[in-house]
């Protein structure tokens, strides 16, 4: 009886004193710490900086480009100015550019044994650019997550077929700069001489602005590299999605029906094209300008958006901007239309993001 009250006594103790190993014994567990973890602190700040850093890029060229601009006349033009019926149609074949990609990638998912419907895989696109308005780049992530949620093809395995897309997409971006370059060899040798390209004095090369043009696209490949590095790195500690990865790369080996992929290849990279050129038509400083003028504004502003900002922000401006001065458009109407054409085309990305993303969450998933 001594030893049980002792005991108990014990006990007692242990409950008024918060000995953490007495409650663990009896299945209790300590409280946990309310300040944040070192790991929790570093995931956050990375996070952020995935966030911060496009948006301070692309605002600091922004500004650099527009800081001298009249923005009150570009919202009396964008009121009264603008022919809508022109931007319509390019806006039309923005919405179809997304179609035909999401088709195409229908075709690589199919030797894998998949078939989304045509409705999720557009969807998918849509909150893909979307997304990347937030954080560049993690849109071709996001698609991949949207079928996985909502269709069940793997992760792995989509993520290869957007490899392989994007391989595509690059021999298609060098095809069409070696066009643009043969066609309009005088017009890039007027500007490299305007520039101050050729004279070796190091003041020419730092006031040319084509230099911060070449200095943007180099840092955003080299962050693009480091993001796929590590991405790679990644992978590599689990082999089974490895495997998986690479099985949707080479499904563009497998693919059924090669014509058709091809025609919705080109039909995609066509739609992009009149997205941009038919907004010529909407202004008349830029009506008059040719095929070939806006096929050298349309290679510039594609590669300019290799730098990791929001829908290129800041880096496009500059380049079209550049671009269409050489065709003799003045600095002020270059850069209204800049303004205006990104900013119309970003608000669509938004709507068909927006749109896409109740469309999946109303739709709810298969089966």
């Amino acid at each position: 009886m001594k030893n049980l009250m002792n005991g108990a006594r014990k006990v007692k103790k242990e409950e008024l004193c918060g000995n953490p190993q007495g409650g663990a014994e009896r299945g209790m567990t300590p409280p946990e710490d309310p300040r944040p973890s070192l790991f929790g602190l570093r995931s956050w700040f990375r996070n952020l900086l995935k966030v911060a850093l496009p948006l301070l890029l692309g605002g600091f060229i922004l500004y650099w480009v527009y800081r001298d601009f009249d923005f009150a006349q570009a919202a009396r033009v964008l009121r009264h100015g603008i022919r809508w019926d022109w931007m319509a149609l390019s806006l039309f074949f923005g919405v179809w550019s997304h179609v035909e990609r999401a088709m195409r990638w229908r075709q690589t998912l199919e030797p894998l044994g998949y078939r989304p419907r045509a409705s999720r895989l557009v969807d998918a696109i849509y909150l893909s650019y979307a997304t990347s308005l937030v954080i560049p780049r993690v849109g071709e992530v996001s698609r991949c997550g949207v079928l996985s949620r909502y269709e069940g093809v793997p992760f792995s395995k989509s993520l290869g077929t957007v490899v392989t897309e994007r391989l595509v997409d690059t021999l298609c971006m060098l095809f069409l700069a070696g066009v643009t370059l043969v066609l309009e060899l005088p017009v890039f040798l007027t500007f490299f001489r305007q520039t101050g390209t050729k004279i070796p004095s190091l003041v020419h090369l730092l006031t040319s602005p084509w230099f911060y043009v070449a200095l943007f696209c180099v840092v955003g490949v080299l962050v693009l590299a480091v993001w796929l590095v590590r991405m790679l790195s990644f992978f590599e500690r689990v082999r089974g999605v490895v495997l998986d990865v690479w099985q949707g790369v080479m499904s563009l080996c497998r693919v059924r029906n090669v014509p058709l992929f091809l025609l919705h290849t080109v039909l995609m990279w066509l739609c992009y094209f009149l997205h941009f050129y038919l907004t010529f038509y909407c202004f008349p400083f830029s009506e008059g300008l040719g095929v070939q003028a806006g096929l050298v504004m349309f290679v510039a502003g594609t590669f300019a958006v290799i730098v990791p900002t929001p829908n290129g922000a800041g880096p496009w401006h500059f380049a079209v901007i550049t671009m269409m001065m050489l065709y003799g458009v003045s600095s002020a109407d270059a850069s209204l239309f800049a303004l205006l054409v990104h900013g119309i085309q970003t608000l669509l990305v938004i709507v068909l993001g927006l749109w896409g993303w109740l469309h999946l969450v109303l739709g709810g998933r298969k089966g």
